[in-house]
C-alpha cells in the first residue's frame, strides 16, 4: 500500500490541541509534537471495528496487547522483555510523574540534560524535587554529553534519578552505544536510576540506530526504567497510551502504586486496539512515513542554505522536530517566536522552553506535515528574517 503524505487533512474545528488552540484561523501551527498525517490504515480499520460494537464499558487489557508490544521491540530494536515487566498508563508524561513519585521523596534531586523536553521540568517540580541540569555540550553544530559534569552531579547523595531522553528531544540526537555505556556506568556507580524516555525510538534516520538503554547489558536493564509508546510513531497521542518497563519487582510495585495514586492506571478500549494494530500491522506505513519526514528535513535544510544562511539547522538523527540555532539574529528565542506569531502567523516553539539558558538561541520546528504546509511555514520564516543578522 502506498500512503499519500502530501494530502492536506483539515484539522481545524476537530478539537485539535495543535490547530484549535490558536487565536486565529490564519495561524499555521508548527509547534507541539503532533503529526498532520492520517495514521496507518490498519489502525483506522481496527478503531472502526471497535466503534461499531457500540458498547464501551470498562476494558480489560488482553494478552494480545502485551504480545504486540513485546514482538515489536524484539523485532525492531532487539530489545527483549517480559509481560510481567510492563505497566500500562495513559501517556509518557503521566508515566514520568508516577516514576518520580515512586522513586523519590520530597527534596530529592533529579538530573535532566538541557536543552530537553519541557515536561521533564514540570514532572520533577510537581513531585517537589529539585531539577539539576547536566547541560549538553553544543559544539560544531551538534550536541554531546558532558560526562565530567555528570560524574560530579551524580556523586551527590540527594540525586536519585536521571531523566534520559533517548532519542533526544529537541536536539535530535540518537545516542550511540558508547555514549549509553558511559552514562550507564556513571549512574550505576553512584546509585542513580536511569529513567529512559524512548517515545521517539521508531523515528530514526540516515543510518542511525536506536539502542534501547535497557538492551545495552543486564546491569543497565536492572538499573533503569524505560517509557515507551506508539503515540509519536503512529500519531496516536490523543488516544493516550504508554508503557513502563521495569524489571525490578520492588521498583515496579512502587511505580504501580504511584500510577494508582495518580489515577492513571487504566487505558481506554480504543487505545488498546490502536496499539495492537499499530505494532502488528503498521510497519509498512511507518517506513513510508520515515522517508517522507526525512525528505521534509532535507527540503528544509536546503531552503535555509538558500534563503536563511545565517541560521544553523542541526542534523536530524531522530524525531520530526528540527532544532535551529538562531543566535546570528542577536535576539532571544522568545522574541523570535513572538515576531513569527504576530507578523507571520506562524506558531513555533521557543528554545527556552527546553532550558532557560541552554535553549536561549534556538527554536524548534515541527516538520511532520505535508510538504505544502512546510513550504508555507518556511516562507513565513523567510519573510520575517531574510538576511537579518545582528
Amino acid at each position: 500500500m502506498t500512503y499519500n503524505f502530501d494530502e492536506t487533512v483539515p484539522r481545524r474545528n476537530s478539537n485539535s490541541y495543535k490547530w484549535d488552540s490558536a487565536k486565529s484561523d490564519k495561524i499555521l501551527p508548527m509547534w507541539v509534537a503532533d503529526m498532520d498525517f492520517r495514521t496507518a490504515t490498519p489502525i483506522i480499520e481496527a478503531l472502526k471495528k471497535r466503534a461499531q460494537h457500540g458498547i464501551f464499558g470498562y476494558t480489560k487489557v488482553p494478552d494480545a496487547y502485551f504480545t504486540a508490544t513485546i514482538n515489536w521491540f524484539s523485532r525492531k530494536h532487539n530489545f527483549n522483555f517480559k509481560k510481567e515487566w510492563i505497566l500500562f498508563t495513559t501517556g509518557v508524561v503521566p508515566a514520568l510523574s508516577a516514576i518520580i513519585k515512586a522513586l523519590t521523596v520530597e527534596g530529592d534531586k533529579v538530573i535532566v540534560q538541557s536543552p530537553v523536553y519541557n515536561c521533564f521540568f514540570s514532572s520533577i517540580r510537581n513531585n517537589k524535587c529539585e531539577v539539576i541540569s547536566n547541560d549538553l555540550i553544543y559544539q560544531n553544530s551538534t550536541y554531546t554529553i558532558d560526562f565530567d559534569d555528570l560524574e560530579k552531579k551524580t556523586a551527590d547523595d540527594k540525586v536519585k534519578l536521571l531523566l534520559f531522553c533517548n532519542p533526544h528531544n529537541p536536539v535530535g540526537r540518537v545516542w550511540t552505544r558508547e555514549e549509553l555505556t558511559r552514562v550507564g556506568e556513571i549512574c550505576r556507580k553512584n546509585n542513580v536510576i536511569i529513567v529512559s524516555d524512548e517515545i521517539h525510538c521508531d523515528l530514526v534516520y540516515g543510518g542511525h540506530k536506536h539502542i534501547p538503554f535497557g538492551s545495552v547489558n543486564e546491569d543497565f536493564l536492572h538499573n533503569s526504567v524505560t517509557c515507551i509508546s506508539p503515540s509519536k510513531t503512529f500519531n496516536l497521542a490523543g488516544l493516550q497510551v504508554a508503557n513502563i518497563l521495569a524489571t525490578d519487582t520492588e521498583i515496579r510495585k512502587k511505580i504501580d502504586k504511584a500510577l494508582n495514586i495518580n489515577e492513571v492506571c487504566e487505558i481506554n478500549a480504543f487505545a488498546i486496539e490502536a496499539l495492537i494494530a499499530a505494532y502488528n500491522e503498521g510497519e509498512e506505513w511507518l517506513e513510508e512515513l520515515k522517508k517522507y519526514l526525512y525528505a521534509n528535513y532535507c527540503f528544509l535544510k536546503d531552503y535555509f542554505v538558500r534563503y536563511l544562511p545565517q541560521f544553523t539547522v542541526l542534523p536530524l538523527e531522530a524525531t520530526y522536530l528540527v532544532w535551529i540555532d538562531c543566535s546570528a539574529l542577536g535576539i532571544s528565542s522568545a522574541e523570535i517566536a513572538r515576531l513569527l506569531l504576530e507578523k507571520e502567523n506562524l506558531w513555533i516553539n521557543e528554545g527556552t522552553m527546553y532550558g532557560t539558558s541552554a535553549g536561549s538561541n534556538f527554536i524548534r520546528l515541527n516538520i511532520a506535515c505535508p510538504r505544502s504546509l512546510l513550504i508555507q511555514g518556511l516562507d513565513k520564516i523567510k519573510n520575517a528574517f531574510l538576511c537579518k543578522t545582528k
